[in-house]
């Protein structure tokens, strides 16, 4: 049964754009058993509404859910205004701030000659009210009009879901146009998708029948290119396109046929109507050209601010090595020194090139500089990473805070949108990001939109990793376009310099594989065995390591695909089956076909800011009950319900992209032709990076050897790289 609170709304604690509202309710009624014992008290409730009105009654439907900042609340699903039904109900609506001008005597008033159903008579008929002593036909006009447009949203919002929007849409839908809602449905719904965050050209084209939208229609040929424009750019990682590949795409998926010049002639039309941008034969996306546009000018103004003279900077580089009991080669003290004299620097290299030494150093010579407390440093020094692990790293290195990007920014997941933005800059004046090339365009885009131009800059991540699995090559366009200070890690700085993980790393990464990745090493093995073996193989081996000693949050199998015998998907059931098998003790519940079950390894797939858990978080099952699915990341609680299990997969087995900015003890992978498509450098040198003290491959050599020398892999189309030289021309 559906949870629901009947109160009156007291106090609205925070409210957004879009209608997002933290508000307080003072509960007159509830069938929920961990309420009852707050009738007659204020309890915090939080969702999408149309319009409240402080001291008015409504009944609010949704779970009640434990929020780890804020607490206990009440989430609102869906909501229904009560009306006053009694005299004196009536009499206080009537006083309220929705009618301006009218007190209580002229409210009782009101009440006593139309009765308790003047409500409805006011709607039918303004004029009822000049029965009312003293009443001016421009006051009954005025309260006439006032109820209508108190009853109106509700009206739309029924109206929207009637079409088929799910009550959250419609809120945001009529948040956002308000009276204009119909109007703009009847005439173009697919202007929506640019203006209503969640609402997708699929979810408009569903609905397009009932209001008599053919699909030839212009708007909706307009709408489809679009649509197939952004999943281009999704699936390819470009943020501008050519024009035969649109067509390609579109032809796929547009029923009837067409011919170049007819689509050249619409993307044209685009272009003149501000949602593309064509130059030079490219095609982008208006947002992603903005965000290139943009990342390029703050770059280019950051970068070129005039150097830092920092008194005895070699002098105190000295202190540092003294402090940590280390000897930096040239390499690493060009490396922190550039860090703290230049606005705008890079740092790239390979495993073993001693990244995290770097950060370290950097960290500590800028306390020394700054001279600040700690408390100072907290709020002007940040360090950041695109992932929770990854941050996680650089904190336990530093003995430091670090934060994922997201969380920094102050991202709302509700709203969409970032605390810190060009209108409230974040305080920082020294921020070091680290696993940049994970960063996607968009991303990149809101986090200088976040910061000044007065900031020092430090990016670092390894230039032959993956890209970001959203539009973009951030760290390759920024070293490429020679326009910012790049220190290149190239010495292997290990103190496990023997290490055959990392040779083979730097064996792949320069397309020069010896016969040596076939023998057993202290750190490695190559398995060899057919296809149908694979999947024993690795979970034996994954049983092995657990049978050793070592966690299960710590021995991890990576593969690059989902589908098929040895995807990630069918891993994952096998592997759920050896370490937590069915148990009478042990809850469990169903989401198609994934069975959950309490002590499961789970993968986070959002950023969840509030939650403090992140996209490749990995944590265990710790409860489940009914369908709410509690998850324990390092102690940290999350609750999800039903709904929000498209948050959380199976971690036994992950993809290598999820992988990126994460390090695990053991790693092993399924190495198989069925892969090929997506067996290339890139993939592999991620996967085998990711390991820190083991590294077993299973499968075919002769596959591994085809990924190793694949380097053909379609170079991503950006604009980032041509807009930063365009700076210095």
């Amino acid at each position: 049964m559906e949870s629901y609170i009947k109160g009156t709304f007291k106090r609205k604690i925070f409210s957004s754009n879009d209608g997002y509202v933290v508000g307080l309710a003072k509960i007159k009624e509830t069938n929920n058993d961990d309420l009852t014992s707050y009738v007659g008290k204020q309890f915090t409730f939080t969702g999408l509404f149309a319009e409240l009105n402080i001291d008015e009654d409504y009944t609010f439907y949704g779970d009640v859910i434990d929020n780890p900042k804020y607490g206990f609340q009440f989430k609102v699903n869906r909501y229904e205004k009560l009306m006053p039904e009694d005299k004196d109900g009536l009499i206080v609506f009537l006083s309220s701030d929705i009618f301006p001008g009218v007190g209580e005597k002229t409210a009782k008033q009101i009440v006593e000659v139309l009765g308790e159903d003047c409500l409805n008579k006011i709607s039918e008929d303004y004029e009822c009210l000049l029965l009312v002593p003293k009443m001016t036909k421009k006051r009954a006009l005025e309260i006439h009009n006032k109820l209508i447009k108190y009853n109106e949203s509700f009206e739309m919002v029924v109206y929207l879901t009637n079409l088929g929007f799910n009550m959250k849409d419609a809120l945001k839908i009529y948040n956002h146009y308000l009276e204009d809602s119909v109007r703009v449905i009847e005439n173009n719904p697919y202007e929506l998708i640019d203006t209503i965050d969640g609402i997708t050209f699929s979810k408009i084209d569903e609905l397009r029948k009932k209001i008599n939208i053919d699909e030839n229609d212009e708007r909706r040929i307009l709408a489809l290119i679009l649509y197939v424009m952004k999943n281009l750019c999704f699936q390819t990682g470009d943020t501008y396109l050519n024009l035969d590949l649109i067509y390609s795409a579109f032809k796929s998926v547009y029923e009837q046929e067409i011919s170049k010049e007819n689509l050249t002639f619409y993307l044209i039309q685009l272009n003149s109507m501000g949602k593309i941008i064509i130059e030079d034969d490219k095609y982008s996306l208006l947002n992603y050209y903005k965000y290139e546009n943009y990342v390029s000018n703050e770059v280019y103004a950051i970068s070129n601010k005039e150097d830092e003279n920092i008194e005895d900077i070699d002098l105190k580089l000295e202190k540092l090595e003294l402090h940590f009991d280390i000897s930096y080669n040239d390499e690493q003290k060009k490396a922190i020194k550039q860090s703290l004299i230049k606005n705008f620097s890079i740092i790239t290299g390979g495993p073993g090139t001693g990244k995290t030494t770097i950060i370290k150093g950097i960290v500590e010579l800028y306390k020394i500089v700054s001279g600040y407390s700690y408390e100072k440093l907290e709020e002007k020094l940040v360090l950041l990473a695109p992932t929770g692990r990854a941050a996680k790293r650089m904190s336990e290195a530093c003995l430091f805070p670090a934060s994922t990007i997201h969380r920094y920014l102050k991202w709302n997941k509700e709203t969409g949108e970032f605390g810190y933005n060009e209108r409230n800059k974040a305080p920082a004046e020294f921020i070091i990001v680290d696993e940049t090339s994970m960063i996607d365009i968009e991303l990149l885009y809101n986090f200088f939109k976040a910061i000044t131009r007065n900031v020092k800059l430090v990016f670092i991540g390894d230039y032959n990793q993956l890209e970001s699995v959203g539009p973009g090559k951030i760290l390759k366009d920024l070293i490429e376009s020679d326009m910012i200070n790049t220190v290149f890690l190239k010495d292997i700085y290990r103190q496990d310099q023997n290490s055959y993980i990392t040779s083979l790393a730097y064996e792949i990464n320069n397309g020069e594989l010896t016969e040596g990745f076939l023998e057993k090493k202290d750190d490695y093995n190559f398995i060899t065995c057919n296809d149908e073996e694979i999947l024993k193989t690795t979970c034996l081996l994954a049983k092995k390591a657990i049978d050793k000693g070592y966690d299960l949050k710590n021995v991890q199998v990576l593969a690059p695909v989902y589908k098929g015998v040895n995807g990630i998907d069918n891993l994952n059931k096998t592997l759920q089956k050896i370490f937590n098998p069915k148990d009478d003790n042990k809850n469990e519940v169903y989401d198609a076909d994934v069975t959950y079950r309490e002590g499961d390894k789970i993968l986070q797939l959002e950023n969840m800011p509030d939650d403090n858990v992140f996209n490749g978080d990995i944590g265990f099952i710790e409860k489940i009950n009914g369908t709410e699915i509690t998850v324990s990341f390092d102690g940290n609680m999350v609750k999800y319900t039903h709904k929000e299990y498209k948050s959380i997969k199976h971690g036994y087995a992950i993809s290598v992209h999820k992988a990126q900015g994460s390090e695990f003890e053991i790693v092993i992978m399924p190495i198989t032709n069925s892969y090929k498509m997506m067996l290339y450098r890139k993939i592999i040198y991620t996967a085998v990076t990711r390991a820190k003290r083991s590294l077993m491959l299973v499968g075919n050599p002769k596959a591994f050897y085809h990924g190793v020398y694949n380097d053909k892999v379609r170079p991503r189309k950006t604009l980032l790289k041509s807009f930063l030289m365009n700076k210095v021309l």
